[in-house]
């Protein structure tokens, strides 16, 4: 190894700076790789003092803290708008199924309820022989707060539950006059998933239980907003009317230009049956008295159908025995 130093001639004896090369040279290394051994060179310098920083600049003073902080005003003016919310904050969801045994067109106005409403799940359909309380534990896998359950009977029959899972209330209803909108063609349209209005008439405030049936409707049938499956706009409104002690369901599209409004489908009426307490049980709250069966009416029609085939029996056998079949003159054997 070999050292070298050097000193600078205006420097003072006492401040001076002395640099020290060392040229280092590993002739064993190099002997045995055979190559020549490349010098390294290092300096020695003094160590730089770091300074004191002072804690209070390192860290924001509390003042700095509340500036930074908005501050919102104590009081707001009744005539200011409300802050809108921007995010999905009603959160329900409607479970549409059916049993074992419905027709076509059954299956088709389920179809058609659940392209209407975006907030809309689907399950595969239900045996009969489950008893209706465990739509409550299907509902709740399905993280659905409503359910519209289609019954089917005799093959013929629709029967609709609208139920508040899973405490209540739920109604029953007969499902009459079935039109979907594949079978009326109309000229109205409305965009996959946007919301809908719902509007009702006077004559749901006109008694209690139609109260209960307008909230249970709403609901159901309402779209929430910012709902992550709907559109931001409205184009359509649904038409709930009562009359005849029956539901009558209508689907218009709204037009922008003129406001007019042109019918989409489908067409039903909702035959109120029964409201429960609870969901698919509990206490009868109202049962229409004027209700009756579709057996009922198909018997009253076949007894109907009966009488007026013996009458038209009877009609039939009195014109074909006649007492005289041509003219007979009384004096031709009066002499003989």
């Amino acid at each position: 190894a070999i050292l070298c130093t050097f000193k600078r001639p205006d420097m003072p004896a006492q401040e001076e700076s002395v640099g020290k090369f060392v040229l280092l040279s590993a002739l064993n290394r190099g002997s045995e790789t055979g190559k020549a051994a490349q010098p390294v060179l290092t300096s020695r310098k003094r160590p730089k003092k770091q300074k004191n920083v002072p804690q209070a600049k390192k860290m924001k003073s509390a003042k700095q803290i509340a500036s930074d902080e908005v501050v919102l005003p104590a009081m707001r003016h009744s005539d200011d708008p409300p802050p809108l919310a921007k995010r999905w904050m009603n959160k329900q969801r409607v479970l549409i199924f059916a049993t074992r045994g419905i027709t076509h067109l059954h299956r088709h106005l389920m179809e058609d309820l659940r392209n209407l409403l975006p907030h809309s799940k689907k399950e595969a359909k239900k045996d009969k022989n489950e008893a209706l309380s465990a739509i409550n534990e299907i509902c709740e896998m399905k993280n659905c707060s409503k359910s519209i359950f289609f019954e089917a009977r005799r093959k013929r029959d629709l029967y609709a539950w609208l139920s508040n899972v899973p405490g209540g209330p739920s109604a029953k209803f007969q499902v009459e006059n079935i039109h979907t909108m594949a079978e009326l063609k109309l000229t109205g349209n409305c965009l996959r998933g946007s919301r809908a209005l719902l509007t009702f008439s006077e004559n749901f405030e006109s008694s209690a239980h139609g109260k209960v049936l307008k909230e249970l409707i709403s609901q159901v049938f309402n779209t929430p907003r910012f709902h992550p499956h709907s559109q931001p706009f409205i184009d359509h409104v649904f038409v709930f009317s009562y009359l005849d002690e029956k539901i009558w369901f209508r689907n218009y599209e709204i037009n922008e230009e003129s406001g007019a409004l042109n019918e989409i489908g489908p067409r039903f009426v909702l035959n109120p049956i029964k409201i429960f307490d609870g969901s698919f049980c509990g206490k009868t709250l109202w049962e229409n008295s004027k209700y009756r069966t579709p057996g009922f009416y198909r018997r009253m029609l076949g007894s109907m159908t009966k009488y007026d085939n013996r009458v038209m029996t009877k009609a039939g056998r009195e014109v074909k025995q006649r007492s005289l079949s041509f003219p007979v003159d009384e004096a031709e054997n009066v002499f003989g």
